[in-house]
């Protein structure tokens, strides 16, 4: 199968198109023909050795996590899912080698739900790492109930668009902090903005006096410093970003595959709920210029990488 590799830690230009083996399917998995996989942030972190310290690397790796596919073939022991079912899935395993930048991954079942029948492949592989990481710092670390504010930062980027969603269908009032440019992304999505800069804090509080119930912080550094004086008494934070919010009396919230969370998303995207933006597809054989894009930043969605089809 085509596949993109790295044999060492890098920058893009360690990126190599090429024949790799197809996986082998073991009996809890399915083999998926991959439409598309997005990128993400943790990808090129990944890549470059960050994750070192938690994730082993098994050379050459494939990159990559999230996916919107067909399955081909499921595993021995599979019920869930059949040949020809269309999938979306958050493929992370606990080591670096099998990810979703191929022609072809074998994917646990757990890892994977039914892709949503009214999106696209490109839209579908954008919604799962993305979208499981809003889902559960909402519902499990900040807990966030109907009539509550919330404040979400970087509210225009992948998971900070998602989390303005969710927490809009969770019944809250979102306050969405974003650069000037994004502001009508916010209110398009049902968020109120403010702009980052000196008087951030102000801002919130002209709109919220009596301070927002629970942040969602997905930048860390000064920024989530900031955030405890825009709480209301008593009010949560928690951080994807910077495990430092802990001192700050916050949490840290590292996202997991998760099929029922990853189904309820599916769900919601279906109904019309959800929409996970795309900004510009690459084929896979350009994937060293997908993750040059992605990296620069300030995309306004997600960089998907679209295999050729299987013949």
């Amino acid at each position: 199968m085509k596949a993109i590799s790295y044999r060492r830690y890098g920058g893009p230009d360690v990126l190599e198109y090429g024949e790799r083996p197809e996986p082998k399917l073991g009996p809890d998995s399915v083999l998926v023909e991959v439409r598309a996989a997005a990128v993400n942030p943790v990808d090129w972190k990944c890549r470059e050795g960050y994750l070192d310290g938690i994730l082993d690397a098994v050379l050459p790796v494939i990159p990559c996590w999230d996916l919107a596919g067909v399955v081909v073939r499921p595993g021995a022991a599979v019920t869930e899912f059949a040949a020809g079912d269309e999938v979306i899935g958050y493929v992370r395993e606990d080591f670096l080698a099998r990810g979703t930048c191929a022609q072809y991954v074998a994917a646990p079942v757990r890892t994977l739900a039914h892709k949503p029948r009214s999106l696209g492949f490109p839209e579908a592989a954008a919604l799962p790492l993305a979208g499981l990481t809003a889902y559960q710092v909402l519902h499990r670390v900040l807990r966030v109930r109907p009539g509550e504010t919330v404040l979400v930062h970087t509210a225009t980027g992948a998971v900070g668009s998602l989390a303005v969603q969710l927490a809009r269908h969770l019944g809250a009032r979102v306050i969405g902090a974003a650069r000037a440019a994004g502001q009508e992304h916010i209110r398009a999505r049902g968020g109120e903005p403010v702009t980052y800069g000196d008087d951030l804090t102000a801002q919130v509080r002209a709109l919220v006096p009596d301070g927002v119930d629970a942040a969602f912080d997905t930048i860390g550094g000064d920024i989530l410093r900031t955030t405890p004086t825009m709480l209301a008494p008593g009010g949560r934070l928690a951080s994807i970003a910077d495990s430092g919010v802990t001192d700050l009396g916050g949490s840290y919230a590292f996202v997991r595959p998760d099929p029922a969370d990853l189904a309820e998303l599916a769900g919601l995207a279906e109904q019309g709920v959800l929409t996970a933006d795309v900004a510009r597809t690459f084929p896979l054989e350009q994937a060293a210029d997908a993750f040059r894009h992605a990296e620069a930043g300030g995309t306004g969605g997600k960089v998907v990488i679209v295999p050729e089809p299987v013949d």
